[in-house]
């Protein structure tokens, strides 16, 4: 018999899901009233995004700054091709009020029309508000993936579509929900690395974060775009928007859960792969978008294009005579929305092809439902601005503190021979390298501008690692002397003689700003001047600590041997260079672990979860990675202990309880993620060494134990087989614990 309390929740349940489904059939209702009343152009319109580019004033070719809105030509954007969607900064950030004044600009003249139907605007916010001047920069995606804490990053999403939305922009593409498998692609620092456990947990939590707990989304959030479906981030050749071969089975077994997850956890909207995959590009293969994603993922939301990438099913990828054919292709197969982004040449494309019966009405109309649809889950029809009022915690100092937080979390002590970390305050401290004194290489690519080329000049009030440094240990203790860039030698001489007088060097290294196809290089080894730096200063004699700041992971394996210590802050953000000071002062305890396998030579480019062919058992080349995924040290030490099972025999009945203890054994309190992993040792399809099942985040005091349970089912060991079938066969499995083995059988 129920309680009172029990009663009264479940009352409260069943209120919020009659109150939640009768919202949802209400705009469903508004959606198709306002569909019955639009015009063939209308809906055209709906399905085409432009960027904000075009219609700010220039002045021989060049942006005039600050933007200067080009009247006639949003109206005649938004009055005469009914253009639904705009997108971009248009080149550099611009102030919070600039924002305001943009989007109020924009939809005071959609007000205007016939239908008043509000625009839908979009932006990169990816790790943060990055388009807009004084908003909190957050870690990117690769670093908050090495905290392995689901909570922050939703925590972090959060702040982020807060901001955002203060800005009365309604939308973000965000996240990068695809894997990075591939080292040398330029866009691995957007993802939350190669681990689709990883991955599926994180953009689940930050698709919570930027659109809140309704399907209706408040004022405060932003909806969500999964990016890019799918296999994106694999090429062939490690360069951006470049082929890729990946088999279905392989899709479905690495690169469709994140986006699975994510589509359960309700993203409203989802970005295409610019790339091709077995010789087919993903903007006009229907199976992907219509068959997968809308149907066997039951996705509600709209797809968009990528940049451009429509016309480019023509100009690059030559499978379409025209652009008419290409709009044909792409929208036939499931795109809903074309980021165009320059000119109206979709909107007449599709016009004639809606009159010639070659794409349905039916098709466009499913398109305009979607896109409507999640206009009013927005409230843009309620306010398609905002109130200025509402945003008191912009860029404040609750959210600069949680963004030190996150970024605590993130950094990823590799290396640490006899304690060298923390350093002491009496040590004379020698920094040098090219990332040392520069906001660049902290926040990377996205970041104010598309490239992240000014943030020195943008953030110039927030601290590179030289100034957090001289803050931490004062100016007195800090010597310093740049030496190389990251492309030419400075002046390494002048570095060497200021060793003389230290006691300890952090060399800051790693890479500068880029993102997309900008960032493809041809060779993953860090660069010349930064090892011939290192290997003077080994020569020294003097204590080295690597402090790397990078997208990806730079091959260091002719230059590791010198330092005592690695410390790897991947792409910080605004609060990197505080954070990594404090962790050189011990002041901060690193608990980030690698999200991706860090590699030891250019050729040896291997996952965690690779075969047993691909082992040093069977082939001498085999995988020997610099530091593996997963691997992370502390200023203290946990000790795993009594790996347990609760049965030895898991069947379709009962799932598996497996349990570890463990303890920190050292002097300071110091997080840790447990990782549990998992062995197939027979399989049809063949297994790989080991798959990452489940992990959990800890705190510890010293001399703290605790026990550390996790929860396994069969479909939680299943695989994608031959038949592209979801499978857990029978037969032995190992468990994997901190280096910890037990088997079980699996019936």
């Amino acid at each position: 018999m129920m309680n009172l309390k029990t009663l009264a929740i479940t009352a409260i349940g069943a209120l919020f899901f009659f109150s939640h489904a009768s919202a949802q059939q209400s705009i469903a209702q508004k959606v198709e009233a306002l569909l019955a009343k639009m015009t063939l152009e209308e809906k055209v319109g709906q399905m085409t995004q432009i960027s904000i580019d075009t219609l700010i004033k220039k002045n021989k070719g060049l942006t005039i700054e600050p933007h200067i809105t080009d009247t006639a030509a949003l109206v005649e954007c938004i009055k005469k091709y009914k253009v639904g969607s705009i997108l971009n900064v248009g080149g550099n950030a611009q102030t919070l009020q600039a924002w305001r004044e943009r989007i109020a600009t924009i939809q005071n003249i959609a007000m205007q029309d016939r239908l008043k139907i509000p625009v839908l605007y979009g932006i990169d916010a990816i790790h943060g508000n990055n388009y807009t001047m004084g908003s909190i920069m957050f870690p990117q995606q690769i670093a908050q993936a090495a905290s392995f804490n689901p909570v922050l990053v939703e925590q972090a999403a959060e702040a982020t579509a807060y901001e955002t939305r203060a800005a009365f922009i309604p939308w973000t593409f965000s996240p990068v929900a695809d894997l990075g498998r591939h080292p040398a692609w330029p866009r691995i620092w957007e993802t939350f690395g190669e681990d689709p456990l990883v991955a599926e947990r994180l953009s689940a939590a930050m698709v919570k974060g930027f659109q809140g707990k309704s399907a209706n989304t408040d004022k405060y959030h932003v909806a969500a775009c999964l990016k890019h479906y799918m296999g994106y981030s694999m090429p062939l050749s490690g360069h951006d928007r470049t082929p890729a071969w990946i088999p279905e089975r392989e899709l479905r077994e690495y690169f469709l859960p994140p986006f699975a997850a994510a589509v359960k956890a309700g993203a409203k909207t989802v970005m295409v792969n610019s790339g091709e995959i077995n010789g087919l590009p993903v903007h006009a293969n229907k199976h992907l978008l219509t068959d997968i994603l809308k149907g066997e993922l039951n996705f509600k939301g709209f797809v968009v294009s990528d940049w451009q990438d429509i016309r480019y099913l023509f100009e690059r990828h030559r499978i379409a005579k025209d652009n008419k054919e290409a709009v044909m292709m792409a929208v036939n197969a499931g795109i809903d929305m074309s980021m165009v982004p320059t000119g109206y040449s979709f909107c007449t494309a599709l016009t004639e092809l809606a009159k010639e019966g070659k794409v349905t009405m039916t098709r466009i109309n499913d398109a305009v439902r979607r896109i409507l649809t999640v206009k009013y889950e927005l409230g843009l029809f309620d306010n398609p601005n905002g109130n200025s009022g509402d945003y008191p915690l912009f860029n404040s100092t609750k959210h600069k503190q949680l963004n030190y937080s996150v970024t605590a979390e993130c950094i990823t002590l590799l290396k640490n021979e006899s304690h060298t970390l923390p350093l002491s305050k009496n040590q004379r401290i020698l920094v040098t390298g090219p990332a040392a004194n520069s906001m660049r290489p902290l926040n990377g690519g996205w970041s104010r501008t598309w490239q992240g080329n000014n943030t020195d000049e943008t953030d110039a009030d927030q601290n590179t690692t030289l100034e957090a440094l001289q803050n931490v240990f004062g100016k007195n203790q800090i010597t310093y002397s740049q030496g190389v860039s990251f492309e030419s030698v400075v002046d390494i001489q002048d570095v060497v003689s200021k060793a003389q007088a230290s006691d300890v060097i952090v060399l800051c290294i790693g890479e500068d700003n880029y993102t997309e196809t900008p960032g493809n290089i041809h060779d993953l080894t860090l660069s010349t001047p930064q090892i011939e730096l290192a290997k003077a200063l080994h020569a020294t004699g003097k204590p080295l600590v690597f402090v790397l700041t990078e997208g990806r992971p730079r091959i260091l394996s002719a230059i590791e041997p010198y330092a005592r210590a690695v410390i790897h802050a991947y792409l910080p953000g605004n609060e990197g260079g505080n954070v990594i000071a404090d962790v050189l002062a011990g002041k901060v305890n690193p608990c980030g672990k690698l999200p991706y396998t860090y590699p030891r030579n250019t050729n040896s480019l291997l996952n965690y979860y690779h075969k047993y062919t691909e082992t040093k058992q069977f082939e001498p080349a085999g995988f020997d990675p610099q530091w593996e995924f997963g691997h992370g040290l502390s200023y203290t030490d946990f000790a795993y202990s009594n790996l347990r099972m609760n049965r030895v025999v898991l069947d379709d009945k009962t799932p598996l309880t497996v349990s570890i203890d463990v303890v920190n054994t050292g002097k300071v309190i110091g997080k840790e993620t447990v990782m549990l992993y998992f062995s197939d040792e027979v399989a049809s399809v063949t297994p790989e060494v080991k798959r990452l099942r489940d992990f959990k985040k800890i705190e510890l005091r010293p001399g703290q134990k605790t026990t550390v349970s996790f929860t396994v089912d069969k479909a939680g060991l299943s695989f994608i087989n031959q038949k592209l079938q979801h499978v857990t066969e029978p037969g032995v499995f190992t468990i994997d614990i901190g280096g910890l083995k037990r088997r079980i059988e699996c019936k």
